[in-house]
C-alpha cells in the first residue's frame, strides 16, 4: 500500500475509533483520546471526566471496549489508559456535549449559548467561540455565534493551541451541530508580548568627536585616494569626433595648423556612400582673399547638388517599384 493511502486508512480508523468512544463514553464525559502505535500493541490514552464510569464495576466496561476494538477494528493488544480531565469547563469535546444536551432539555438556545461561554472564561481560558447552526428556533436554518475574549482562526496557533470539540444536538425539527474553540489559559501566542518597567538598559555607545560629521568634512575634497593592484582604473576614452577630426587632419598634411577648416560630407540615402561623393574642405588663410560669404556660397552649392542627387535616386527607387509592379 502506497503512503499516501496509508495516511489515509490511518486517519480514518482514527476517526471511526473517536466515534465509537463517543457513542459508548458518552455518559462518562468523554473529552477526546490519543492513539499511538508501540512495539508491544496499540497504545489509546482516554480523557474522561468520569474515569470510574468508563472503568466500570471491576474494570468490566473497560474489557467490554478492549474487546469491541479488536474485533471491530482489528487492533493489536490494544491497551486503554484512562485519564481524568482535571478542568471540564476548559475541555471544547466535553463543553460541545454539554450544551448539546441542554439544548436538548428544552433549554433556549441564548442562554445556553450564553451560559456556557461565561463559564468557560470564569475558568481562565484566554477566549471562546461557541457556534450553533442548524434550525434553531425554526424550519429556517441558521447559524449563531457567541465570542468572548480572544480567538484564533487559522494558521498554526489555530492548530496547534486552539481546542476544538464539536457535538450534535437532536432536536423535534432537526439536528443542530455545535462547535466549541478554546484557548486555554497559559497558551503563548506568536504576537504576544511583554513590557517591563524596572529594567537596565545598557547604554548606546556614542559616536567619537573625531569621527562625526565636521571632522569629515574638514578632511582635504582634493585628497586623492591611493590604488591598489586590484582597484579598478577608469581610462578616459576619446570621442568620435575628436578621432575624426584627428584623421582628417593627419589625411591633409598641406593644411597648417593655424589654418580653419569646413569639412562638409553628403548625407547617405538609400545606401553606403560613394566614392563620387563630394568632400570640400575650405580654408580660410590670412593671405588667401576669401571671406565668410564665399564660403556660404559653395556650402550652398554643395547643398543644391545633395538634394539634386536626392531627388534623382528617389526617383530611380519609384520607377523600380512602378516596373516591379
Amino acid at each position: 500500500m502506497a503512503d499516501e493511502h496509508q495516511f489515509i486508512e490511518n486517519g480514518l480508523q482514527r476517526s471511526q475509533i473517536d466515534e465509537f468512544f463517543a457513542d459508548e463514553l458518552g455518559r462518562a464525559g468523554y473529552g477526546g483520546m490519543d492513539v499511538a502505535k508501540t512495539p508491544m500493541g496499540t497504545q489509546i490514552v482516554l480523557k474522561a471526566e468520569k474515569p470510574g464510569m468508563v472503568i466500570g464495576k471491576g474494570g468490566k466496561n473497560i474489557r467490554k471496549v478492549t474487546r469491541e476494538l479488536e474485533d471491530r477494528f482489528n487492533l493489536d493488544d490494544p491497551q486503554i489508559d484512562v485519564q481524568e480531565v482535571d478542568e471540564p469547563d476548559l475541555n471544547a469535546r466535553i463543553v460541545a456535549d454539554r450544551l448539546a444536551n441542554a439544548l436538548e432539555r428544552g433549554w433556549y438556545f441564548r442562554k445556553a449559548g450564553h451560559t456556557t461561554i461565561d463559564r468557560i472564561i470564569e475558568s481562565g481560558a484566554l477566549g471562546a467561540e461557541i457556534v450553533l447552526s442548524g434550525k434553531v428556533t425554526g424550519a429556517r436554518s441558521r447559524v449563531e455565534k457567541f465570542n468572548r475574549g480572544y480567538i484564533k482562526h487559522n494558521g498554526e496557533p489555530a492548530q496547534e493551541i486552539v481546542d476544538e470539540g464539536q457535538g450534535v444536538a437532536v432536536m423535534k425539527l432537526g439536528t443542530i451541530g455545535v462547535t466549541v474553540k478554546i484557548i486555554p489559559p497559559g497558551a503563548e501566542l506568536p504576537d504576544d508580548f511583554e513590557i517591563h518597567d524596572d529594567v537596565d538598559v545598557e547604554p548606546v555607545e556614542q559616536v567619537a568627536e573625531s569621527d562625526g560629521v565636521e571632522s569629515l568634512l574638514a578632511e582635504d575634497p582634493e585628497e586623492i585616494p591611493d590604488v591598489g593592484a586590484d582597484d579598478e582604473v577608469t581610462v578616459p576614452q576619446e570621442t568620435p569626433e575628436e578621432i575624426i577630426d584627428e584623421e582628417v587632419v593627419e589625411a591633409d598634411p598641406g593644411v597648417s595648423s593655424d589654418e580653419e577648416e569646413v569639412v562638409t560630407e553628403p548625407a547617405d540615402i538609400g545606401g553606403n556612400a560613394n566614392d563620387d561623393d563630394d568632400v570640400a574642405v575650405v580654408s580660410d588663410d590670412a593671405d588667401s582673399g576669401d571671406d565668410a560669404e564665399t564660403v556660404a556660397e559653395e556650402i550652398e552649392e554643395l547643398d543644391a547638388e545633395v538634394e539634386a542627387e536626392a531627388e534623382d535616386l528617389v526617383a530611380e527607387m519609384e520607377d523600380i517599384d512602378e516596373e516591379d509592379v
